[in-house]
């Protein structure tokens, strides 16, 4: 970059000095010709800095999980405001947009409008940055016919017919991303507030949350990237991906005359003039009338048979029927940086490669989804800002509480903590989420299967590790000074039990990554025999049984497809019940 203005500087000078040896600098109209190059040195060198500095940006976005987080946030809230004081002129107008004040339960009015107008980026917008890098790299793989939903794949063949080609194709995309949203973020419990032992002490949360509480337990990021969570946080992923891959989502939600609470119950996708219906606690998308494609809002509000047989006679009644459906609320998952004119700036300004969404025109977004019959209104969605709210609470305990700290911090050590086999852990996570599965040789980069397949120490290895010294050197494992026998001897104890769940957690997510490569067969065998290994049982046992099944279905193993979705030890069995009695209607008949 120096080099380059120097050589900028030097050429302009010797081009002045030419002039005037020629006798061409002296008159109006020459001096015109010598401050039209001088203007446009200037705009070259103004774009080749808009260049690098979003350059920067972007190549720090790519390695973020590598880097230390709060000295990459302040580098890439650096590159972004020399960048936008270079295209100053360009500043994107906009105020604070009519929907932002849905947001005043649980934001400040001038929080929020100080948010929304600064022109300042900071050090906190770059998880927005971050999230829709990933996700944006995460819908370019994801979105291809591989990874098409058996149960669909005729009925979205003939879809154009009905309803266009393009939303048509916008409601492809939706059901792939959909689908992959359901294998890969396990299922967990809506409220999971009760697993939290006794003794672990109890943040003061605001708003009515409680500890482990729904949805906002877990932010976007740590949803995808832990690839576990609730109904709640799977809209979240599913919407998110959705919007980068402009496809417009919005939670849908009933609305209680008695108090006004909003009660999420599905996830609407705008395709055309109609709103397709995914369902992200039973799993699937809601099947149309006579059990065949994906029903449209409409559809639901009129045929009584779309909402009943979401009923499993005998085992699971679904608790909403057509008449409870009739009126919903649309809550768009968008956070306030996002309806701020400087992310619409930022926007405009990556293009090609670098191209992703990080802006939402709210309200014009509402006013869209606000036209559909049986929508009754058009709101910011909170929980991700309630979970944003959650997580600075439980951070703040985390500091002054050891105990908790310990039971917050601990369940994720394997993947989110500082030692050698949860950085390999990541680096395979971010890997496989940006869909680099192979080793890269030229780059000399690992890709995510070898990455989780490093993880994967032998079970007599690490048995070993409490007996074996030169087993605990190799991990880089010492007996500190001070430290007595019994407690050096807990602290290995703990290190095998991490060492576990780590192999256990790589190898449920290899098996994914077979899957999303294709390879059917293979991903079977290691679900089956690797991760539901009775031996070897870990938290990923559900998910896998429910990804076991859905390889049978691709080799036309229709019964024990059917028979692994009928297993009722699992979280989601209700839609897993459903979805076999309609692979079932749809291959077996």
């Amino acid at each position: 970059m120096l080099f380059a203005k120097k050589f900028a500087l030097g050429l302009a000078q010797v081009l002045t000095v030419t002039l005037l040896a020629t006798g061409m600098v002296g008159c109006t109209d020459d001096s015109d010709t010598i401050r039209r190059i001088q203007t446009q040195r200037q705009i070259a060198l103004q774009k080749q800095s808009q260049q690098d500095h979003l350059g920067e940006t972007v190549s720090l976005l790519s390695q973020f999980m590598e880097l230390n987080e709060e000295k990459a946030s302040r580098q890439i809230s650096y590159h972004l405001n020399q960048w936008s004081q270079a295209n100053a002129a360009k500043d994107a107008d906009g105020g604070v947009p009519e929907l932002a004040s849905t947001l005043t339960d649980v934001v400040p009015e001038n929080i929020i409008r100080e948010e929304i107008l600064r022109d300042e980026f900071r050090p906190t917008d770059v998880s927005v940055l971050r999230d829709a890098y990933l996700f944006r790299q995460a819908v370019q793989w994801i979105d291809a016919p591989i990874r098409d939903d058996l149960l669909l794949a005729d009925w979205l063949k003939e879809l154009p017919k009905e309803i266009g080609e393009d939303p048509a194709l916008q409601l492809q995309t939706a059901a792939r991303l959909f689908d992959w949203t359901i294998r890969n973020v396990a299922a967990e419990p809506l409220d999971s507030s009760e697993g939290v032992p006794p003794q672990v002490p109890r943040p003061q949360l605001p708003f009515g949350m409680k500890l482990e509480g729904p949805g906002y337990r877990q932010t976007l990021f740590q949803s995808i990237w832990r690839g576990r969570g609730d109904a709640l946080q799977r809209a979240n992923v599913f919407t998110a991906l959705c919007q980068q891959a402009g496809v417009s989502s919005a939670v849908l939600a009933t609305q209680s005359e008695d108090d006004g609470s909003l009660n999420p119950w599905a996830v609407g996708v705008l395709a055309g003039d109609e709103i397709y219906l995914f369902e992200t606690e039973l799993g699937l998308p809601i099947p149309g009338p006579d059990q065949v494609g994906i029903a449209t809002l409409s559809e639901a509000r009129k045929e009584p048979t779309v909402m009943r047989r979401l009923d499993v006679a005998g085992f699971y009644d679904y608790p909403l029927s057509r008449t409870d459906i009739q009126q919903s609320v649309a809550l768009l998952n968008t956070r306030m940086e996002a309806m701020s004119p400087r992310m619409k700036k930022l926007q405009s300004g990556l293009t090609g490669d670098r191209r992703m969404t990080l802006y939402m025109n709210v309200d014009e977004v509402a006013k869209r989804w606000d036209d559909v019959s049986g929508i009754a209104g058009v709101r910011v969605w909170t929980m991700p800002l309630l979970a944003d709210i959650y997580q600075a609470e439980a951070r703040r305990m985390v500091d002054r509480d050891p105990l908790f700290s310990f039971w917050f911090m601990s369940r994720w050590a394997v993947l989110e903590g500082e030692d050698e086999m949860a950085k390999n852990l990541t680096s395979g996570r971010w890997q496989h989420l940006t869909g680099r599965f192979a080793d890269d040789e030229i780059e000399g980069i690992k890709g995510a299967r070898t990455r989780y397949l490093e993880q994967r120490a032998p079970e007599f290895e690490i048995e070993d590790l409490r007996i074996n010294v030169d087993l605990q050197k190799r991990y880089g494992l010492r007996r500190g000074l001070g430290i007595e026998s019994q407690q050096y001897d807990q602290q290995l104890q703990q290190i095998q039990m991490f060492m576990r769940l780590g192999k256990r957690t790589a190898t449920h997510w290899l098996a994914l990554v077979q899957y999303d490569d294709g390879r059917f067969e293979t991903s079977g065998n290691w679900f089956g025999k690797r991760v539901l290994d009775e031996e070897q049982m870990s938290m990923w046992e559900d998910s896998a049984r429910y990804s076991l099944a859905r390889t049978k279905e691709h080799s036309g193993n229709w019964e024990e497809a059917i028979e692994l979705l009928k297993d009722e030890r699992t979280v989601t069995g209700h839609g897993n019940r459903l979805r076999a009695r309609l692979v079932d209607k749809s291959f077996q008949e």
